[in-house]
């Protein structure tokens, strides 16, 4: 069992970009974890097939051979992305199928838009 807090989750409208604003503490701590996530390889190539694809869910099946990597390699970083609120996971008999909270990814994509930041 891991031994990470469950991901705190942030109204949808959370706020508003880091170049309008400065943001607050407590949102910067509920979505640092999955900002960390993100910044593994592996992870953010994993994170790119769920979300890209086809139904919306991607099978562990499909992902593990995609990887020059072991099984529990893979499983490690997949329970890394779902422990930072990135996936949901599903088990369906003997395999586990992960679909990306589009919410979450929405308010890291909001936080990082950059309409007309000054060099």
């Amino acid at each position: 069992m891991s031994k990470s807090p469950a991901p705190v989750l942030i109204a949808e409208s959370c706020c508003p970009p880091l170049t309008d604003a400065r943001i607050p503490a407590d949102t910067a701590l509920a979505l640092a974890p999955a900002f960390k996530a993100l910044g593994d390889p592996v992870r953010l190539q994993l994170m790119s097939m769920i979300a890209s694809a086809p139904d919306g869910e991607a099978c562990v099946c499909d992902l593990t051979p995609a990887f020059d990597l072991t099984g529990p390699t893979i499983s490690h970083h997949l329970r890394t992305l779902r422990e930072a609120g990135l996936v949901t996971a599903e088990r369906r008999g003997t395999w586990v199928y992960y679909r990306a909270q589009a919410g979450l990814m929405r308010q890291l994509a909001g936080l990082l838009a950059v309409d007309a930041l000054v060099s």
